[in-house]
């Protein structure tokens, strides 16, 4: 799975590579984008709670789309700061939080009081997830086993949101952050025992 994410990630870093120059050459930052996403999903956020699901969904993901630009734009103009990565990943997770605050609210104002509860359920996994990668990379190891990656998490809810089938979407999220965390969980451990007992990892 790691393997057909990192040639997936490799396709899109090529397709945005004209975009990202032409942005370089117009002094647009990597920090400017990020914050230009983060902008995106608050409006997206707006949308759903108002209802406009479709509307939401097309704008989440277009957020995610200017979110990708920022690591383009980085690498290809020299422009990666430590800073920079901190600010990104910040955004994210509050992207991810306002994007699900709306969606929670939207259950819980129709009476959907269980999917509600499901949904706050997928915001924790997906924080997790995010969160249990930090940490085993912290410690010098591979984070990155597992399904449910941030990009694929955006790119399910965005479909979701746009087709129609929201509810479904949310309690599948919910399931495989629960799957990917207690993947990593697992993967850290087998690591740290791998690492004590002298066994040096493959080369990536």
């Amino acid at each position: 799975m790691e393997e057909f994410r990192k040639k997936l990630y490799a396709s899109f870093d090529f397709a945005l590579i004209p975009i990202a120059d032409f942005l370089i050459g117009h002094r647009v930052t990597p920090n400017r984008l990020s914050i230009a996403a983060l902008l995106l999903n608050f409006v997206a956020a707006l949308c759903i709670m108002l209802g406009g699901l479709a509307l939401g969904g097309i704008i989440y993901l277009l957020a995610g789309l200017v979110d990708l630009f920022d690591g383009t734009v980085a690498r290809r103009g020299g422009l990666s700061t430590e800073f920079g990565g901190f600010l990104d990943s910040s955004f994210d997770r509050i992207s991810e939080g306002v994007i699900f605050a709306a969606i929670t609210y939207g259950f819980a104002a129709n009476g959907n009081a269980a999917t509600a509860a499901v949904t706050v359920l997928a915001l924790l996994g997906s924080f997790m997830v995010s969160y249990t990668r930090a940490r085993a990379e912290a410690l010098g190891l591979d984070g990155r086993s597992g399904i449910a990656s941030r990009f694929e998490r955006l790119l399910l809810i965005s479909i979701a949101l746009m087709a129609g089938f929201l509810e479904a979407a949310i309690y599948f999220l919910a399931l495989f952050t629960l799957l990917t965390v207690s993947q990593r969980i697992w993967s850290t451990y087998w690591q740290l025992e791998e690492r004590k007992a002298g066994i040096r990892p493959p080369a990536p």
